[in-house]
């Protein structure tokens, strides 16, 4: 069992100052932590991804991080130079509201786009985090669109297919090089939309018991979907949030998390942090709200890691069923064969229509 604490001081390496410069108070620490994120257009920049990343941000449990994670992981990935979209796919809108964007009923939304006849760029809204930050944001119509969509033909492949069509139409050099979907904590349709859209599953989990409940069940969905309808889907990330280094409860669940998953989950912890908490009420990330905070720091080296770990990505090329699928509903051409500046394999059209 390693020290409570370690792995959290580990992950803040960043914090500390250069060679021959010393702090000597927390305040100056907190300062030079501040300037590295409101300079970071004078740093380097995150690398580009080998492909466009289309990462689903999901896990049924509540309150783990998943809102909280896709809004300043956006933040932070879009602040060192990476576009990123970011789609709200909760109908309780709070990504939205943490980037700054309304949501109010009537507002162009992701419910536009999965039951209407709106494109995403059309129901795409700027953020005041970054020009680089485009938001898709949900209202509260967007509850009622699991019943909506009950009788809609590929009902599943609605948000892919939008998304498809949305980075086919944009020029090379306005394309996303992430795209983040935020889920509601359900396993329900909008989630499945998600799971089926994405190439990759990112799964935040609260260092406390409770948040391990029910990772089986996720777990075993994402296998389903990868079986019957998004053979490119896999659980690539797994973020610790809300640690808190005073306990050794904490410690024990990362250990356990680390043990289990390996290599997926990332070196860097969020920890317990107010700010984290406060920046949503006044519409803003915590990377723009406090950005010498823990939690600022933190987030921007989750991002970092993230970024490269999708610098090796290879184009993924569309997958063929084999004959022991073939019975089963058609799979979806992997988004990711659109490839920065170039489409390397064309994307067909999605699978056959069926009720």
């Amino acid at each position: 069992m390693t020290d409570p604490g370690e792995r959290l001081r580990s992950s803040l390496a960043a914090d500390s100052p250069p060679a021959g410069v010393e702090f000597d108070s927390p305040i100056a620490m907190e300062a030079m932590r501040a300037t590295r994120v409101l300079h970071a257009n004078e740093q380097e920049p995150f690398p580009a991804p080998g492909r466009i990343r289309v990462i689903t941000i999901a896990n049924q449990k509540g309150g783990v991080g998943k809102t909280t994670s896709t809004v300043n992981l956006g933040v932070a990935l879009s602040l060192f130079g990476l576009r990123v979209l970011v789609i709200d796919l909760d109908p309780q809108g709070n990504t939205s509201t943490a980037l700054g964007v309304d949501h109010s009923v009537g507002t162009p939304s992701i419910y536009d786009a999965l039951v209407g006849e709106s494109t995403l760029a059309e129901v795409t809204h700027p953020t005041t985090a970054s020009p680089d930050l485009r938001c898709i944001p949900a209202t509260i119509d967007l509850a009622g669109a699991e019943i909506e969509l009950v009788s809609v033909v590929a009902r599943e492949h609605r948000l892919r297919r939008a998304i498809e069509t949305h980075l086919h139409a944009l020029p090379a050099e306005e394309r996303p090089h992430y795209v983040l979907i935020d889920c509601p904590p359900s396993l329900g349709l909008l989630t499945l939309n998600a799971l089926v859209a994405g190439d990759e599953v990112l799964i935040p989990i609260q260092c406390e018991y409770y948040a391990l409940e029910g990772l089986g069940q996720l777990l075993s969905n994402i296998e389903l979907v990868r079986a019957h309808l998004n053979p490119g889907i896999s659980v690539s990330t797994i973020l610790l949030t809300m640690y808190d280094g005073r306990t050794k409860l904490a410690d024990q669940v990362a250990d356990e998390v680390r043990n289990h998953f390996g290599d997926l989950v990332l070196s860097s912890v969020i920890p317990r942090n107010v700010r984290v908490s406060e920046a949503p009420g006044y519409g803003q990330s915590v990377l723009t709200y406090d950005p010498g905070s823990r939690g600022s720091t933190s987030y921007v080296e989750a991002a970092r890691e993230l970024a490269l770990r999708g610098v090796d990505l290879e184009p993924l090329v569309p997958v063929q069923p084999t004959p022991a699928v073939a019975a089963a509903p058609p799979a979806a051409h992997p988004l990711s064969a659109l490839v920065l500046g170039e489409t390397v394999a064309s994307v067909r059209s999605g699978p056959q229509e069926n009720s």
